[in-house]
């Protein structure tokens, strides 16, 4: 191929206006894009819903509870499977039992009932709580007893075959919220209580004194154990601190960044990873009644994700197989998100029979071939092929449209340039030329040469856009300069006064919009530096 020298464009003069200030969006980290990767789904037309519970055995359907009845719904299609009525109040909070057959769900008229999932009507009735059953929990490591606790201030171990508590612990001085079974220890558990405290308990020693105490400072709305087992995370007023149960109890950190009430914690694992691994990408969600939901590493102690919703949010919960979060609202509404799976993830799940069956397919010759000189083909490349090293690119100047008051630029005809860009109502532009003409100090003479009728299209223009801030710099000077240098032409003239009388006017309610955001100031001043000392 013959060699050509690469040809250069010419400069060609173009006034282009300044970008309008963009806002500033947080920069998405890998943690942020994960839980955006979540498709939410609102499910409505319920009252509200205190309580969210997933199965533990897959396809992992979750239970959500509102009004007088508890609703299964699919983690997958998200629509409603089956519903459970036999309430005689509203019903309070809902538990899985760890082979996923049985679910227990608790009222506010105190009464605990066990449903098989494949029949409506309840398999065993629990009463012996006088006041309403506020939590019920299934031990994670265990099959026939169940955990409950109420507004009697009182926890009770039942079991379950023989509908009777067989353990009954005079817990706290208030009502009982809410509590957790440890994942290590069939025998362990916790209890949190508007007496602001949390409990260990050990169902072995069989009396009310407790293995450990502490204070988290404020009334407890929930509880959970971390998945080690060593660590507990408790939630109430605005914050939700972790404590170390192996350290005798000490406080590791708390975390208040919500506003108000936090309602609800879960344990969410991020993603499909090796037992290790996923302790590591744990996280721990928490939604509150300013309708914010919080995601915060305990790894490095700090929040790396935040959504707001529509509504006070009471309950959140997070699916064993990490692909579905859903969370309850006051209003009724459940948000349930299914996270979107990419085609890369899609070709790992791959079973090894599709894999064989590309084993058995024949091998195409997929290289390309390698064009030379001596092919025909070199010479008829289209404009989609992409240049080898060593190949000169002849390079065809791009042609540039320019505006008219760019022309008239061009040419140095700056007083027709400036009347063009006048007429085309684009203020941007128009301030382009203006700042352009000033570089070349020539925008005064403009204005001089000006005669009746575009003059009184500058003074409509500056009437209009001199007080807004982008544009306020300049036009504010020009207009005084305009003013000075034609007033013998203005006073003649009924239009031009008019405008001159609008331009005042204008002037003046800025001045005075200005004066009273100072004011406004002055009185704010102090007040955020009194709550600043505080």
């Amino acid at each position: 191929m013959a060699e050509t020298k690469k040809t250069t464009t010419t400069f060609t003069f173009l006034v282009k206006p300044k970008p309008k200030p963009k806002p500033r969006t947080p920069k998405q980290t890998p943690e942020s894009k994960y839980w955006h990767s979540f498709h939410s789904t609102q499910i409505p037309e319920l009252i509200s819903v205190p309580s969210l519970a997933f199965s533990p055995i897959s396809p992992h359907s979750f239970a959500a509870a509102h009004s007088a009845s508890l609703s299964l719904f699919s983690s997958h299609s998200l629509s409603l499977s089956s519903t459970f009525s036999s309430f005689k109040d509203s019903v309070s909070s809902a538990s899985f039992r760890n082979d996923g057959l049985l679910l227990a769900a608790a009222d506010l008229s105190g009464l605990i009932q066990v449903f098989h999932l494949n029949s409506r009507s309840p398999l065993r009735r629990l009463r012996s709580h006088s006041r309403p059953v506020r939590f019920i929990h299934y031990p994670l490591l265990d099959k026939l007893h169940l955990l409950s606790g109420g507004d009697d201030a009182l926890v009770k171990y039942w079991d379950v075959s023989q509908e009777k508590p067989i353990l009954e612990l005079l817990a706290h001085k208030d009502y009982v919220r809410c509590g957790d079974s440890s994942p290590v220890s069939a025998e362990m558990f916790v209890t949190g209580s508007y007496d602001h405290t949390v409990k260990l308990w050990d169902v072995r020693v069989g009396d009310s004194k407790t293995a450990m105490q502490v204070n988290h400072g404020s009334p407890v709305e929930d509880v959970i154990f971390l998945p080690a087992g060593g660590m507990v995370a408790t939630a109430g007023g605005n914050s939700v601190k972790f404590w170390d149960l192996i350290g005798g109890g000490k406080l590791l950190y708390s975390m208040e960044s919500h506003n108000k009430t936090v309602t609800s914690i879960c344990v969410a694992r991020m993603g499909k990873d090796s037992e290790e691994e996923s302790r590591n990408r744990s996280r721990v969600l928490s939604v509150g009644l300013d309708g914010y939901m919080k995601v915060f590493d305990y790894a490095e102690m700090k929040v790396t994700h935040s959504m707001r919703y529509p509504a006070p949010l009471l309950s959140v919960a997070y699916s064993p197989d990490c692909s579905t979060r859903v969370i309850g609202t006051s209003n009724g509404v459940i948000y349930a998100g299914r996270r979107k799976v990419k085609e890369k993830e899609k070709e790992k799940n791959v079973e090894s029979g599709s894999s064989l069956f590309w084993q058995i397919r024949p091998r195409e010759n997929t290289q390309r071939q390698v064009l030379t000189p001596s092919h025909f083909r070199y010479f008829h490349r289209g404009q989609g092929e992409k240049p080898s090293e060593g190949d000169y690119l002849v390079m065809k100047p791009k042609k540039v449209k320019l505006a008219e008051h760019d022309k008239l630029l061009k040419k140095f005809r700056h007083g027709e340039a400036l009347v063009s860009v006048l007429e085309s109502k684009n203020p941007g532009n128009v301030l382009a030329v203006m700042e352009e003409l000033v570089a070349r100090k020539k925008l005064l003479r403009c204005v001089s040469d000006l005669d009746m009728e575009k003059l009184e299209l500058l003074l409509a223009f500056l009437h209009k856009y001199c007080t807004m801030p982008r544009y306020s710099s300049l036009l504010m000077g020009l207009a005084k300069k305009v003013i000075e240098m034609r007033a013998d032409d203005i006073r003649p003239s009924l239009a031009l006064k008019n405008h001159i009388r609008n331009l005042k006017r204008a002037v003046d309610e800025e001045i005075r919009l200005q004066q009273s955001l100072q004011e406004i100031q002055g009185v704010i001043s102090p007040l955020l530096k009194i709550a600043g000392r505080r």
